[in-house]
Order: structure tokens, then C-alpha cells, then sequence
């Protein structure tokens, strides 16, 4: 069994003149959730499909799922799904994503014309979740959190975009606005294939990752309220600099961070990703700054941990500096294991192919993160090159995507087996 490389390649690549952008080096599309380039998206997959017999349906907030019914299979079984997302950040690579909803569509026509599908009892399912990235709509794995139960329909289509646009709109002006809801809670099991975005395959030259969990994350803002005065008239011992302060609660929280990663496998990470300084002026001291804090792990007790620092530095920094300080969470997830039923899904595969795999565990969340809560889920990687994402910069060799699709289908097949659940 292998995979027909020039036929996902085609696939891959025509879909991303969907939203392409200019780009000095590389490849780049923006594609957000109901646009113009994403109606496009969607229009060219569900044909895909529908040319592969697959039967499509789309829910009330757009997520499209198109099922095949293997000869022998029991069409009431619950189907093993696969997929990923279509939508895009802006200037973003052309694999993100696409890679796992072409490679899951690849991979049930690799299935079709091998021998191996008179052995499938179930269906499966192959699936493209709505604004994976949250960069239209906000808040990131939108389609999935629906179809996980996560979220309402009517408090997703209700959601707004930067200018007041409703998600119910926007999928109505695209024809996505479907009816009923994707449920995942149904699904025999889900697999999802994506590019790593990092660089320990290609480091160790294996073609294929297997995803141990899928790491928790924090999001939070720290507020600093200190005085704003004349950077000239003001003495050095007469300010109370909020920007100062936000600069060593910085560093306090990349200190431990360094430290939770040094003493675990590395997997820990904290950042400040985003400043707000007011009144933003150069001759001004700073009166007052939020900072975005970006805080993940698989351990969800060492994300806790780098939290109580965080809070523990607001603490001094009130006491030795003078200035306010304020400290809201506003994204709270656990880390999600992928399923072991899965990983052995994907190892034999592997194996039963003749391709090196390696576990590891994923630094990015991902649809899967959102499916494992309902159902049993695995992932895989594909490498990417220098571990450049969300740049027009990324790439994956396409003898890689082949590879990790080839994978996928395997493992797609082991679990398709009614017997194996």
C-alpha cells in the first residue's frame, strides 16, 4: 500500500493559491474563516471528496465532514474520522493544516485502491474543522470545541469578529452555514496528521512523530499600574516606573520557566509574547503596562507551578517597586494525552511499512486536544524544515508528506477493524 505522492502534492499546492500573498522567500496564504479565500477552500475540498465517492455534509457552524463506506463496512458503525483545518493566519505556510485534511482525504483513496478495504468494518470520516486558529474569530479550535461539546452553536455563531461581524453571517455569505452539529463524541476514534513546527525530526532524521500529549496551556495578562511623568523633570528616585517593573516580572518568569524545563524533559516553556505600555511615548515614563502570558506544558502541575511564581514576582515587585499590579487567566487548558489505542494504531503501521517513527509530545494545541475529551485520539507529525511555521518560510518535503500519510493510512485501516476497539 503507498500513497499516490503527485496526487496529494497537486492537492496541497492548489490549494494554496487560495489566499496567496506575496512573499519574498517561500510560500505564503492567508485564509481566514469565512472569506472569500476560504469559501474557495471549502469548495475545492468538498469537490475533492465528492470525485472520491466520500459523502459530505457541513454543520450549523461550518465544519465539513465527508464519510466513506467501505464495501464490508457496517454503515451504522461509528466511523474512525481523521482530518484537520483549511483556515490559515495571516501570511501563513501553505502545509499547516491542509497537510492533514488532504493527507486524511489521500489517505482513504490510498485505502479505496489497495486490498485492504473488503477488512473495514467501520467508515471513516474525513474532516475539516472551522477556524482552527482563532485568528478571525478568536479563541482557537472553534469548529472542534463545537463538535466536542465544548461550546454552543448559538454562542459560536453569535461570536464577532474585529469588526463586528457574527460567525453565523460570515458562513452564511460563503454558504457554510450548515444544520445540526458534528459530533465527535460519535466517532470510533479520531487520528490527525499536521506538521510538527519544530525540529526534532528532522534533527534525528525520522520521517514520522508519533504524539505522546498534547501540551497544556495558560494564557493570562499582568497589569502594572505605576505613575506617568516627564522622562526629563522626573528624578530617577522620584518615578514609579511601570514599564521597569513589567521588565523584571519578565525575566522572573522566563527564569522559571528555564528552570521547570532544565529539571523535566524540556517540555516547559513561559512567555511574554505581548506588551502594552501607556501612554507609549518616548519622553513619557510609563504609567501603566499589561503583558500577555504564555505559560505550557504536558505536566499541568508544572504550568501551575510557573503560575505561583508569576504571582509570587507581582507580590515583590508591589512591595519593592511601588506600583499595582493586577493578574487574570483568561485560557486555561490541560494537557491532553493521545490515546494508547491510537499511538498502537499508528507504531504498527510504522512498523508493518518499513518507517522510523519516534514519540514525542506536541508544544502546539491542536483539534485533536479538543476530540481527546470525547473520544479515543491520536496524532502524528510530519517534519518541518528548520522547524519554521506560520511563515510562508515552512515547508515540509513532499516525500515526507507522502511518508507520514502512508502512516496514517495504515493506521487508519488497523482501526477501521471493528474488532480492534
Amino acid at each position: 500500500m503507498d500513497v499516490n505522492r503527485q496526487r496529494l502534492r497537486r492537492d496541497i499546492e492548489e490549494n494554496a493559491a487560495f489566499g496567496a500573498t506575496d512573499a519574498e522567500s517561500g510560500r505564503g496564504r492567508t485564509v481566514l474563516a469565512g472569506t472569500e479565500a476560504n469559501r474557495e477552500a471549502r469548495d475545492r475540498f468538498v469537490d475533492r471528496c465528492t470525485d472520491a465517492g466520500l459523502e459530505v455534509s457541513v454543520d450549523a457552524v461550518g465544519n465539513v465532514a465527508a464519510t466513506w463506506f467501505p464495501e464490508n463496512a457496517d454503515p451504522e458503525a461509528a466511523p474512525v474520522a481523521t482530518g484537520s483545518h483549511l483556515d490559515s493566519v495571516p501570511e501563513g505556510g501553505i502545509f499547516d493544516g491542509p497537510l492533514g485534511v488532504y493527507g486524511a482525504l489521500e489517505a482513504v483513496r490510498t485505502l479505496q485502491e489497495s486490498d485492504l478495504e473488503r477488512s473495514l468494518e467501520r467508515p471513516v470520516t474525513v474532516v475539516s474543522f472551522t477556524e482552527e486558529e482563532g485568528t478571525r474569530f478568536g479563541g482557537g479550535m472553534f469548529g472542534s470545541s463545537v463538535a466536542t461539546g465544548r461550546r454552543s452553536v448559538d454562542d459560536a455563531l453569535a461570536a464577532t469578529d474585529g469588526d463586528g461581524i457574527a460567525v453565523e453571517d460570515a458562513l452564511e455569505s460563503i454558504g457554510y452555514r450548515g444544520e445540526g452539529i458534528l459530533d465527535a463524541g460519535a466517532w470510533d476514534a479520531f487520528l490527525e496528521l499536521h506538521v510538527e513546527q519544530d525540529t526534532r525530526l528532522e534533527e534525528r532524521g525520522v520521517p514520522v512523530g508519533i504524539v505522546t500529549t498534547i501540551t497544556g496551556i495558560a494564557h493570562a495578562t499582568a497589569e502594572f499600574v505605576g505613575e506617568a511623568n516627564h522622562a526629563g523633570a522626573t528624578g530617577m528616585d522620584e518615578r514609579t516606573d511601570a514599564l521597569a517593573a513589567a521588565s523584571e516580572f519578565v525575566l522572573d518568569l522566563e527564569t522559571r520557566g528555564r528552570e521547570h524545563a532544565a529539571a523535566g524533559e524540556g517540555t516547559a516553556v513561559a512567555t511574554v509574547g505581548k506588551s502594552r505600555v501607556h501612554p507609549n511615548a518616548t519622553n513619557v515614563v510609563p504609567g501603566r503596562v499589561e503583558l500577555g502570558v504564555d505559560v505550557r506544558d504536558v505536566e499541568y502541575d508544572t504550568m501551575e507551578a510557573i503560575l505561583e511564581t508569576a504571582t509570587t514576582s507581582l507580590e515583590r515587585l508591589e512591595a519593592e517597586r511601588s506600583v499595582e499590579t493586577g493578574f487574570e487567566r483568561e485560557i486555561d487548558v490541560e494537557p491532553a494525552p493521545m490515546d494508547r489505542r491510537c499511538r498502537n494504531a499508528l507504531e504498527r503501521a510504522g512498523a508493518e511499512a518499513g518507517i522510523d517513527t519516534l514519540e514525542l509530545h506536541s508544544g502546539a494545541a491542536h483539534d485533536a486536544m479538543r476530540v481527546s475529551r470525547v473520544t479515543d485520539a491520536g496524532m502524528l507529525f510530519a517534519p518541518s524544515e528548520d522547524g519554521l511555521s506560520h511563515t510562508p518560510l515552512e515547508w515540509t518535503d513532499w516525500e515526507d508528506c507522502a511518508t507520514a500519510t502512508r502512516v496514517l493510512a495504515g493506521a487508519l485501516a488497523n482501526l477501521a477493524v471493528a474488532d480492534e476497539s
